[in-house]
């Protein structure tokens, strides 16, 4: 590229994006946003993104493979996103992406768009795996198409959901000792998802007059291997890696699907491309933007932190709701964390069904199985712990940082949210967070438990004690909802006695 690209926001011109519900488009999505740019959003359920979108975004139904959908998407569009790949399809994805790449070529070239930027695979050589070479013949589909296209071809990208980072993180928290298979040494150049993202905004700014390809990637070359050590080395594990010459990538996906949240169809194409190296061979991109990105450590470091701020930000309220409406057996699985979560309905107002949870714990207990808390309390001091000794400093009053028995309140806004992280000994974090919402005439109190386990033991401490949490939320969550009910029921009598004067002498 002749000239380089600087990121100055591209104007006011309408930016299509596909795949805006996926981990890359959805981290793009907000960014464009921060940066005040017009998007519209293609996607196939547009209530699935209707909630998470800003005042500049549109959200338009229809398909890539949908010619008249794409067609009225494309009206007045400058330039276009295509984040779109059938991975999981269990139909030969290589021929619906190609079909797609071409759809999509052919109708932004007849829309008169005026750039394509896309994200591809990183990879060389004659004998690259058909996820790899089906993601580069997208990219050369599109630059055939006479639209001048911006590809970027990454390799693993690190982020809290992404797919290679969450397989990583669930077999190093899940196995102390790890049967690794040759392809677990083949290097590859991981880079942050921040980086990734900053790559495709500034790729808005550049000339538009040429279609290029930029290998992109992190400053050093790792293996799955030592991505794995560094994962355990950040969070505190031991972990014992047994290098074995076996394993196929067909028996690999099996076995990646009993430990991992992987499909083992998506396992078995996501290691079938592993057995190339994937590293940058050309660098030009480093000259042609002015983005350094971060190291290994970096974002592995930076990955766990955005989750922890991306929890604290979380309403249970919604995501739960959005994800099933009961609760299943042992929880529910966000990212790394564990969550089970129960509701309420009561009659009362916020500020009364909220009551019982501001006096929650010294005096007053935990509303059920107390003897059970007591237990578990003294248990926690026989090992160390603070146990239950620390009480509350005051009965009803509550601040962010206060102790309330054996947790600490990390979070706390009046009549809404309580969210408590423990301070007793456990293999992991956990949290327990209380919410009160309206709902109808009266209100919705939602109860989540929320742990993070660290490594095996973790896991086994929370399905171990499974049965005896589920009964003891189960019996909470409804115990609290009663105090409410009642509370708000003697606070209607009383205020009835004063109206009529019943109460005077």
């Amino acid at each position: 590229m002749r000239r380089g690209c600087i990121m100055s926001g591209a104007g006011k011109n309408l930016i299509l994006l596909t795949g805006a519900t996926g981990y890359v488009g959805g981290r793009l999505l907000k960014t464009l946003e921060r940066k005040g740019l017009r998007v519209r959003c293609l996607v196939r359920r547009p209530a699935s993104l209707q909630s998470r979108t800003g005042a500049n975004t549109q959200i338009v139904p229809g398909d890539v493979l949908d010619a008249d959908s794409l067609r009225a998407a494309m009206t007045s569009v400058e330039q276009a996103y295509y984040l779109v790949h059938s991975m999981a399809a269990t139909e030969p994805f290589s021929l619906r992406d190609r079909q797609a790449a071409e759809l999509f070529g052919e109708t932004a070239r007849k829309s008169g768009v005026r750039r394509i930027i896309y994200l591809g695979g990183l990879g060389s050589g004659p004998n690259l795996s058909p996820h790899l070479a089906s993601r580069q013949e997208v990219g050369q589909v599109l630059r055939e198409s006479g639209v001048p296209t911006i590809e970027f071809r990454a390799s693993i990208i690190i982020g809290s959901g992404s797919l290679s980072f969450e397989m990583i993180r669930a077999l190093v928290d899940r196995l102390p000792v790890m049967v690794t298979p040759k392809w677990v040494s083949r290097l590859a150049q991981p880079i942050a998802i921040e980086d990734v993202i900053d790559y495709l905004v500034a790729a808005l700014d550049c000339p538009a007059d040429t279609s290029e390809v930029f290998e992109i990637g992190g400053p050093q070359q790792a293996s799955y291997r030592d991505i794995m050590r560094e994962y355990a080395r950040q969070r505190g594990l031991r972990r014992a890696m047994i290098r074995v010459p076996v394993l196929t990538p067909g028996l690999s996906s099996l076995w990646l699907g009993l430990v991992t949240p992987l499909y083992a169809r998506v396992g078995r194409k996501l290691i079938a491309s592993i057995r190339n190296n994937t590293v940058v061979t050309n660098p030009r991109a480093l000259t042609a933007f002015p983005i350094r990105p971060r190291n290994l450590s970096d974002a592995i470091q930076r990955a766990m932190r955005n989750e922890d701020e991306d929890f604290a930000r979380t309403r249970w309220s919604d995501a739960l709701s959005s994800s099933e409406t009961s609760p299943r057996w042992g929880g529910i699985r966000f990212g790394s964390r564990l969550i089970d979560s129960r509701t309420v309905i009561v009659s009362c107002p916020p500020a009364e069904a909220f009551a019982p949870i501001r006096r929650i714990g010294g005096d007053v207990g935990w509303y059920y199985g107390n003897l059970l808390w007591r237990i578990r309390g003294r248990f926690d001091s026989l090992i160390g712990g603070v146990g239950l000794r620390r009480g509350r400093r005051h009965r009803e009053e509550i601040l962010p940082g206060d102790t309330i028995d054996f947790w600490r309140v990390e979070a706390y806004e009046s009549d809404r949210l309580l969210r408590l992280a423990a301070e007793m000994r456990v293999p992991g974090r956990a949290w327990l967070q209380f919410e009160v919402d309206p709902h109808g005439e009266g209100s919705m109190i939602r109860q989540t438990a929320i742990f993070e386990p660290v490594g095996l033991t973790g896991m086994v401490y929370w399905y171990a004690l499974y049965p005896i949490h589920m009964a003891m939320f189960e019996g909470m969550s409804k115990r609290i909802g009663e105090a409410a009910q009642r509370d708000w029921q003697r606070h209607k009598t009383e205020a009835r006695i004063v109206a009529s004067g019943e109460g005077t002498a």
